[in-house]
Protein backbone atom coordinates (compact mmCIF):
# COMPACT_ATOMS: atom_id res chain seq x y z
CA UNK A 1 0.00 0.00 0.00
CA UNK A 2 1.20 3.42 -1.06
CA UNK A 3 1.82 5.94 1.40
CA UNK A 4 0.84 9.41 0.98
CA UNK A 5 1.13 12.50 3.23
CA UNK A 6 -1.22 14.95 2.95
CA UNK A 7 -1.33 18.66 4.72
CA UNK A 8 -4.40 20.67 4.54
CA UNK A 9 -5.42 23.59 5.53
CA UNK A 10 -8.48 26.13 5.23
CA UNK A 11 -9.41 29.78 5.93
CA UNK A 12 -12.61 32.27 5.80
CA UNK A 13 -12.26 35.87 5.03
CA UNK A 14 -15.40 36.64 7.71
CA UNK A 15 -16.95 33.58 9.34
CA UNK A 16 -19.34 33.17 7.89
CA UNK A 17 -17.89 34.74 4.24
CA UNK A 18 -15.75 34.06 1.32
CA UNK A 19 -13.39 30.89 2.28
CA UNK A 20 -10.62 28.90 1.13
CA UNK A 21 -8.79 25.75 1.11
CA UNK A 22 -5.42 24.40 0.20
CA UNK A 23 -3.82 20.59 0.10
CA UNK A 24 -0.16 19.09 -0.62
CA UNK A 25 -0.21 15.84 -1.33
CA UNK A 26 3.61 13.97 -1.07
CA UNK A 27 4.40 10.70 -1.75
CA UNK A 28 7.53 9.38 -2.60
CA UNK A 29 9.33 12.68 -3.85
CA UNK A 30 6.14 13.96 -5.92
CA UNK A 31 4.29 16.74 -4.65
CA UNK A 32 0.98 17.96 -6.11
CA UNK A 33 -1.18 21.26 -4.53
CA UNK A 34 -4.48 21.34 -5.13
CA UNK A 35 -6.97 24.59 -3.86
CA UNK A 36 -10.51 25.99 -4.43
CA UNK A 37 -12.85 28.58 -2.76
CA UNK A 38 -16.10 28.31 -1.95
CA UNK A 39 -18.62 32.37 -1.98
CA UNK A 40 -20.08 31.60 1.14
CA UNK A 41 -18.74 29.37 4.06
CA UNK A 42 -17.24 28.91 7.48
CA UNK A 43 -13.61 28.04 8.23
CA UNK A 44 -14.45 25.09 9.87
CA UNK A 45 -16.27 23.89 6.07
CA UNK A 46 -13.30 24.75 4.74
CA UNK A 47 -10.83 22.61 6.95
CA UNK A 48 -13.00 19.49 6.05
CA UNK A 49 -13.36 20.22 2.51
CA UNK A 50 -9.78 20.12 1.95
CA UNK A 51 -9.43 17.07 3.74
CA UNK A 52 -12.22 15.96 1.44
CA UNK A 53 -10.78 17.24 -1.60
CA UNK A 54 -6.77 15.54 -0.85
CA UNK A 55 -8.54 12.28 -0.94
CA UNK A 56 -10.57 12.77 -3.92
CA UNK A 57 -7.05 12.79 -5.54
CA UNK A 58 -5.97 9.62 -4.37
CA UNK A 59 -6.85 6.40 -7.29
CA UNK A 60 -6.10 3.29 -5.09
CA UNK A 61 -6.07 2.89 -1.52
CA UNK A 62 -3.32 4.27 0.54
CA UNK A 63 -2.15 4.38 4.11
CA UNK A 64 -2.39 8.31 4.72
CA UNK A 65 -1.17 10.69 7.18
CA UNK A 66 -3.19 13.91 7.64
CA UNK A 67 -1.74 16.86 8.98
CA UNK A 68 -4.02 19.88 9.64
CA UNK A 69 -3.81 22.81 12.14
CA UNK A 70 -7.21 22.14 12.53
CA UNK A 71 -8.70 20.57 16.15
CA UNK A 72 -11.71 20.39 15.15
CA UNK A 73 -10.90 17.98 11.90
CA UNK A 74 -8.03 16.53 14.02
CA UNK A 75 -9.88 15.89 17.22
CA UNK A 76 -12.94 14.44 15.65
CA UNK A 77 -10.70 11.66 15.03
CA UNK A 78 -8.04 11.26 17.09
CA UNK A 79 -10.87 12.13 20.55
CA UNK A 80 -13.37 9.77 19.01
CA UNK A 81 -16.08 11.97 18.63
CA UNK A 82 -16.76 11.05 15.47
CA UNK A 83 -17.74 7.55 16.66
CA UNK A 84 -19.58 9.32 19.61
CA UNK A 85 -21.28 11.64 17.47
CA UNK A 86 -22.60 8.44 15.11
CA UNK A 87 -23.63 6.83 17.92
CA UNK A 88 -26.10 9.28 18.91
CA UNK A 89 -27.61 10.19 15.81
CA UNK A 90 -25.43 12.92 14.85
CA UNK A 91 -25.63 14.82 17.86
CA UNK A 92 -23.18 16.00 20.24
CA UNK A 93 -22.84 15.87 23.93
CA UNK A 94 -25.11 18.73 24.40
CA UNK A 95 -27.69 17.15 22.11
CA UNK A 96 -27.12 19.51 19.80
CA UNK A 97 -27.28 18.71 15.83
CA UNK A 98 -23.33 18.10 14.78
CA UNK A 99 -22.69 20.74 12.27
CA UNK A 100 -21.34 20.20 8.74
CA UNK A 101 -22.53 16.66 9.46
CA UNK A 102 -22.94 16.72 5.04
CA UNK A 103 -19.25 16.91 4.67
CA UNK A 104 -18.05 15.01 7.77
CA UNK A 105 -20.65 12.00 6.08
CA UNK A 106 -18.63 13.01 2.78
CA UNK A 107 -14.93 12.78 4.61
CA UNK A 108 -15.93 9.36 6.41
CA UNK A 109 -17.16 8.13 2.43
CA UNK A 110 -13.55 9.14 1.52
CA UNK A 111 -11.79 7.29 4.27
CA UNK A 112 -13.14 3.91 3.93
CA UNK A 113 -10.64 3.51 1.24
CA UNK A 114 -8.12 3.96 3.26
CA UNK A 115 -5.53 3.92 5.89
CA UNK A 116 -5.24 7.31 7.97
CA UNK A 117 -3.92 8.59 10.50
CA UNK A 118 -4.75 12.64 11.35
CA UNK A 119 -2.07 14.89 12.98
CA UNK A 120 -2.11 18.03 14.98
CA UNK A 121 -0.01 20.58 13.77
CA UNK A 122 0.76 24.27 15.20
CA UNK A 123 -0.89 26.80 12.65
CA UNK A 124 1.17 29.81 11.34
CA UNK A 125 4.45 28.47 13.00
CA UNK A 126 7.04 26.79 11.48
CA UNK A 127 5.93 24.38 9.37
CA UNK A 128 6.47 24.70 5.52
CA UNK A 129 3.76 22.85 4.41
CA UNK A 130 1.05 23.60 6.95
CA UNK A 131 1.96 27.37 5.98
CA UNK A 132 2.24 26.67 1.99
CA UNK A 133 -1.39 25.29 2.35
CA UNK A 134 -2.55 28.39 4.46
CA UNK A 135 -1.15 30.73 1.27
CA UNK A 136 -2.79 28.38 -1.09
CA UNK A 137 -6.29 28.76 0.67
CA UNK A 138 -5.70 32.62 1.42
CA UNK A 139 -4.61 32.99 -2.21
CA UNK A 140 -8.10 31.25 -3.10
CA UNK A 141 -9.86 33.84 -0.84
CA UNK A 142 -8.20 36.57 -3.37
CA UNK A 143 -9.20 34.66 -6.21
CA UNK A 144 -12.73 34.37 -5.36
CA UNK A 145 -13.14 38.38 -4.47
CA UNK A 146 -11.97 39.26 -7.57
CA UNK A 147 -13.96 36.98 -9.13
CA UNK A 148 -17.24 38.29 -7.35
CA UNK A 149 -15.93 41.81 -8.52
CA UNK A 150 -16.00 41.15 -12.01
CA UNK A 151 -19.50 39.22 -11.82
Amino acid sequence: MKKVVIYSDGACSGNPGVGGWGAILMYNGYKKECAGYDKQTTNNRMELFGVIMALKQLKEPCEVEIYTDSAYVANAFNQKWIEQWQLAGWKTASKGEVKNQDLWKSLLCEMEKHKITFFKVKGHADNEFNNRCDELAREQIVICKKNQSID
